[in-house]
């Protein structure tokens, strides 16, 4: 799928940045929240806990939640599918208990114009590897792996599998230094052309804010899980 709006994509683009939002009872309440919903999906392959923020659950949080991200990125719409009463959902919780892979939140609707998306920490360690390499198909894992390439999504809200990356960025070798302190759990051949943009190390109260078009994963870093809040926004 190819987004068919990248001019207009393009123009809204930026740098990513970290806000320091939310004091620690705030944190303490979504990460309450957070236990309190029904789980969506548990990834034992990735091992990782996935549960999607359902709007009207806890109406004050709701209004909390949104009047924050209006303060970071003023004019948005929400982009992280919806219920089956027709409702956007709010963002994606994820317990992660090993390092996320390569990937690109894009989205899963070509017409759609991208915009950012957020990571709030819920647990105090934990890094996120954003590179200044860019992708305009849809949401995305990068691999090149020739058994994950055979996995087809089976429904709207999963990921595609590729390896095209490897043929964009002009094959340049990755930084071993970078690939042993924070990306051991990647081949270093599927990391040929990416160059690091930022490494966010995790402070409870930020908001990481960065483009849907970004290339990113977690770091090998990780102490027995971590809990991280994403949402997805479009314009």
């Amino acid at each position: 799928m190819k987004l068919k709006y990248i001019n207009e994509i393009k123009k809204l683009e930026s740098l990513p940045k970290v806000v320091n939002l939310f004091s620690k009872k705030e944190i303490q309440n979504i990460l309450e929240f957070y236990g309190s919903l029904p789980v969506t999906v548990h990834n034992k392959k990735q091992n990782v806990i996935k549960k999607r923020w359902i709007q009207n659950y806890n109406k004050n949080l709701d209004n909390f939640y949104i009047s924050k991200l209006k303060e970071v990125l003023n004019d948005f719409k929400m982009d992280n599918l919806k219920s089956e009463k027709d409702e956007d959902f709010f963002g994606l919780i994820q317990e992660s208990f090993s390092p996320i892979k390569l990937h690109v939140d894009s989205g899963f609707d070509e017409n759609s114009i991208i915009y950012k998306q957020t990571l709030v920490p819920l647990t105090p360690f934990g890094e996120t590897v954003i590179f200044q390499n860019r992708w305009y198909d849809g949401s995305t894992m990068l691999t090149n792996n020739k058994d994950e390439l055979k996995i087809k999504p089976k429904h709207k809200g999963q990921n595609d599998r590729s390896s095209k990356h490897l043929n964009l960025y002009n094959n340049e070798n990755f930084d071993p230094v970078v690939h042993k302190k924070y990306l051991s759990h990647i081949d270093i051949n599927n990391l040929k052309g990416l160059k690091t943009l930022m490494i966010y190390k995790w402070k409870l109260g930020d908001i990481l804010i960065f483009d849907r078009t970004n290339i990113h994963c977690s770091s090998c870093n990780i102490e027995k899980h971590k809990i991280g809040l994403t949402t997805f926004t479009k314009k």
